[in-house]
């Protein structure tokens, strides 16, 4: 939080008494913020934005950049990936594949290609943390599910939407895909997808039409740590 918001003190062109005064508050309380001492409660946070609005500074591509400036000055060893993570509440004890159950690929610990996509989910939440992190790929069990109708089959057995064919080939075909796997790679499924899988097993659209309308999506990749030895290789840069 600190360096945003000296990030957006700077691209306002404004020294601290200036922002101090834009924000309705004390330079000192702008000091400690930029220095981490304390954080802008949620009316100060709400005042940063107007400033953003009034000096037209994208809050989003502010921290973007910040995100990507900090990715660049990162060095990993071979055979590390390095990834991005939100968290709602912020990562309490060892890392673990924690999440709900009916996820794109299960229950796993998630991370993004692309910074932006997990940052979305947990912008709303007041505990929320971002997290750069990296994981070390050269002795996990992997699968990595290209974004055509399996993938889209696999999301739809992790999201519950195969039940009612339970027992049959196609089912099982799909519930063993990435079953035992450390590590599932593939692309993010978003509400779009969903639609349109939706529309597939009612008959609404072919299969044809299913992998054409998946092709224009253009979603990002996560790789989900599933197991605890996947997790275990996630370090947290």
């Amino acid at each position: 939080m600190k360096e945003l918001i000296k990030a957006i003190r700077s691209a306002a062109n404004m020294n601290q008494e200036q922002f101090a005064s834009a924000l309705g508050t004390t330079p000192l309380s702008i000091n400690r913020w930029e220095n981490g001492k304390t954080l802008p409660n949620r009316m100060a946070q709400t005042q940063l934005y107007n400033v953003c609005l009034d000096n037209k500074i994208s809050v989003y591509q502010t921290i973007l950049d910040k995100i990507k400036t900090e990715a660049e000055s990162i060095n990993l060893e071979e055979g590390r990936v390095l990834l991005y993570h939100g968290s709602k509440s912020g990562i309490v004890g060892d890392i673990a594949p924690k999440s709900r159950e009916m996820c794109d690929f299960g229950r796993g610990f998630y991370m993004g290609t692309d910074p932006g996509q997990p940052l979305t989910l947990i912008c709303d939440f007041e505990k929320s943390k971002f997290y750069i992190v990296s994981i070390d790929v050269s002795a996990l069990d992997s699968v990595e599910i290209q974004a055509d109708l399996d993938w889209a089959m696999l999301v739809a057995f992790h999201s519950g939407r195969m039940e009612q064919i339970k027992g049959t080939a196609f089912y099982e075909k799909y519930s063993q895909l990435d079953a035992g796997k450390d590590l599932v790679i593939g692309s993010i499924a978003n509400d779009r997808m969903f639609y349109v899988l939706d529309n597939f097993f009612t008959g609404g659209i072919t299969d044809m039409a299913l992998v054409n309308s998946l092709s224009a999506l253009k979603l990002g990749k996560q790789y989900v740590a599933t197991t605890a030895k996947a997790c275990a290789s996630v370090r947290v840069e």
